[in-house]
């Protein structure tokens, strides 16, 4: 495979900037968090956004959406919900007497799990084959599902009753996690003044056959060998930490690398640095980490370790024959 030319990675750091300015018209908030955004998109991954209500997280999500032209639809997860909700399920024609599918809402484009973690693990886990194959199972018959697909899940990390923990296979499924705060007094000022009368609509700048496009540039970016000595060596560093039950998965380190290759086009580069894997590794790496007892469900203790991984893993670069 060739990799991505110059031409290339400028023209689709400029659509993507161009989307940005858009959704930034609607969604008031740190640059940090369209980046992570933006990266998932590029590299086919899914989202995991954390937040306590009324900081904007739908609003980005459907700004988003609706400045990529591809269809979207919300999933509010609750108690009651089944996983055929989802899904879809076939249901009988009074009429000529057969069954016909009735999709589910898994089948768009862009899928918005709200409170994922409102209903238990059996209707979670319905996302579970859609988010690592891009296909659901139903009575046995499998379906594609369109091209691209994402799923951005949200959920609330403070109103812990009524709720249910992802598992952890689910939380592996997630190419990031993004940590939503309150905004600076600045951002709200600015969206009390955009959003006081009629909040604006974002327009669609891209169309889903932009986005395969731009996600087949992403993956042809140049990353050496050496690199991946070093995401594979960070993960490691987090299978072994005294703190850590169960660290960073083999999955977790082909993501890091992938998300990697996205903040390369960010920033207008054909190839990955070092500091690309450093900027992406604790938004990939932190929420996936199985922390011991005594600080079980310490989201800190978790950024402390790949912090910690980042300060003692150095990068080294291969000495190559002439």
């Amino acid at each position: 495979m060739d990799p991505a030319g110059a031409n290339e990675i400028a023209a689709a750091r400029e659509r993507l900037e161009d989307l940005r300015r858009e959704v930034s018209r609607v969604f008031i908030g740190p640059d940090r968090v369209l980046d992570l955004l933006l990266i998932s998109l590029l590299t086919r991954g899914h989202v995991l956004l954390e937040g306590v209500p009324g900081v904007a997280k739908t609003t980005l999500v459907k700004a988003f959406a609706a400045s990529l032209g591809c269809s979207m639809r919300r999933i509010q997860f609750t108690p009651d919900l089944l996983p055929a909700d989802i899904t879809g399920t076939y249901v009988l024609s009074p009429r000529d007497g057969t069954f016909s599918l009735r999709a589910g809402p898994v089948f768009a484009n862009l899928v918005l799990a709200d409170e994922i973690n409102r209903a238990p693990a059996k209707t979670q886990s319905a996302l579970l084959e859609a988010m690592q194959e891009r296909q659901v199972t139903i009575e046995g018959d499998r379906f594609e599902l369109p091209h691209p697909f994402m799923v951005l899940a949200t959920q609330n990390p403070i109103d812990l009753e009524g709720t249910y923990p992802l598992p952890e296979a689910q939380i592996d499924r997630f190419l990031v996690r993004v940590v939503m705060g309150y905004p600076t007094h600045r951002d709200e000022v600015t969206m009390l003044r955009t959003h006081n009368v009629d909040s604006p609509l974002a327009k669609a700048m891209l169309s889903a056959e932009d986005i395969l496009a731009l996600q087949a540039i992403a993956s042809r970016v140049h990353i050496e060998d050496d690199l991946y000595e070093y995401g594979v060596t960070l993960a490691a560093f987090t299978r072994s930490h005294a703190r850590v039950a169960l660290g960073a998965s083999p999955r977790a380190t082909l993501n890091l690398v992938q998300a990697a290759k996205g903040a390369a086009i960010l920033a207008g580069r054909g190839f990955v640095t070092p500091d690309d894997i450093r900027g992406m590794a604790t938004a990939v790496l932190a929420h996936r980490l199985v922390m011991v007892p005594e600080v079980e469900g310490d989201e800190k203790a978790r950024e402390a370790v790949i912090e910690e991984a980042l300060a003692k893993v150095g990068y080294r670069r291969a000495v190559r024959a002439v």
